[in-house]
């Protein structure tokens, strides 16, 4: 009898080495913590906290959330506890528990984003910081930073030089050419880009005439984005050469062996963590049980080997 081999799942996302290429989505894990009586969270490649602002935020009113047929709709609003807090009180916590975590972040202005990453590069064990570019410059009217390569590649310019942590950019779908902002944030000085963001959608109450969500339109993510997030994913690895995280309706081991196979350097699990907390070490051990059935020795042997007819 042939013994069985214990595929090396290790992936690298720039200078950051991950035990496995499966990652929680910012805003689907909560810090972590939350998630710590389920399993333990040091199984993960890492975990992606929800964006840090540079002051507390409470977020929208309700409502804020709104299930989809395939999916949610959400507009919380980035609500969360600040980046002192997280600096003083979560991060020596994850710490304790082993897990290599990465900050996502965010800021009305360029220069929130830059003192909150100036604030995170004080803390040794954070592996990389996240920008969240989907966020409005309210210095520029409104308009989201991520909107345009010129916007993204101002924004990400300014982070870069804020701090030496590696800068993973997290670009916005709601774009026309998902390949040109990707080159804008390589350009720029990202060492990764994570894609995608959620997708712009809005639910209406037939009987009382009103939006379901406070803030009108949200961000819609789940198995419905997931075709169309495969499709930027692989549109970005084509454009850049740094690596592309893949995310967008992962449910399933099938689901993140896809965005692998189309060229992503490791993938992010969202929308699953809420219907399943078990979700993210499920997707580990089967795409571990894969690579086994299948003979795959290295996530390397698969990755990017999409065969294009």
């Amino acid at each position: 009898m042939t013994q069985s081999v214990t595929p090396d799942l290790s992936a690298r996302v720039g200078s950051v080495l991950l035990k496995n290429p499966v990652m929680s989505a910012s805003g689907t894990f909560g810090y972590g913590l939350e998630f710590m009586p389920f399993y333990d969270i040091s199984r993960l490649g890492a975990v992606i906290v929800k964006g840090l602002s540079l002051l507390p935020t409470p977020g929208n009113p309700p409502g804020r959330i709104v299930e989809t047929p395939a999916g949610m709709l959400n507009a919380i609003g980035l609500q969360n506890i600040g980046v002192e807090r997280f600096v003083n009180e979560v991060a020596p916590r994850l710490d304790d528990a082993g897990a290599v975590y990465v900050a996502n972040v965010y800021g009305r202005t360029i220069e929130e984003y830059e003192a909150v990453a100036r604030r995170l590069s004080d803390l040794p064990a954070l592996a990389a910081i996240e920008v969240n570019a989907s966020c409005p410059n309210v210095k520029e009217g409104g308009i989201v930073f991520g909107s345009s390569p010129e916007g993204l590649s101002g924004l990400v310019r300014r982070v870069r030089a804020a701090t030496e942590k590696p800068l993973w950019v997290k670009l916005s779908p709601n774009v026309a050419d998902i390949g040109a902002i990707a080159r804008a944030a390589e350009e720029a000085g990202a060492d990764a880009v994570t894609l995608i963001n959620t997708i712009v959608g809005m639910a209406v109450d037939l009987r009382t005439r009103r939006p379901m969500l406070s803030n009108v339109t949200g961000g819609l993510s789940g198995p419905a984005v997931k075709p169309v997030a495969l499709r930027m994913v692989w549109e970005a690895c084509k454009a850049v050469k740094i690596p592309v995280v893949g995310i967008g309706g992962i449910q399933s081991p099938g689901d993140a062996l896809e965005f692998l196979l189309v060229g992503a350097a490791a993938v992010q699990v969202g929308t699953a963590n809420f219907r399943n907390p078990n979700a993210c070490v499920e997707i580990v051990d089967g795409i571990r049980d894969f690579f086994v059935r299948e003979r795959i020795f290295r996530l390397d042997d698969y990755r990017g080997k999409l065969i294009l007819r």
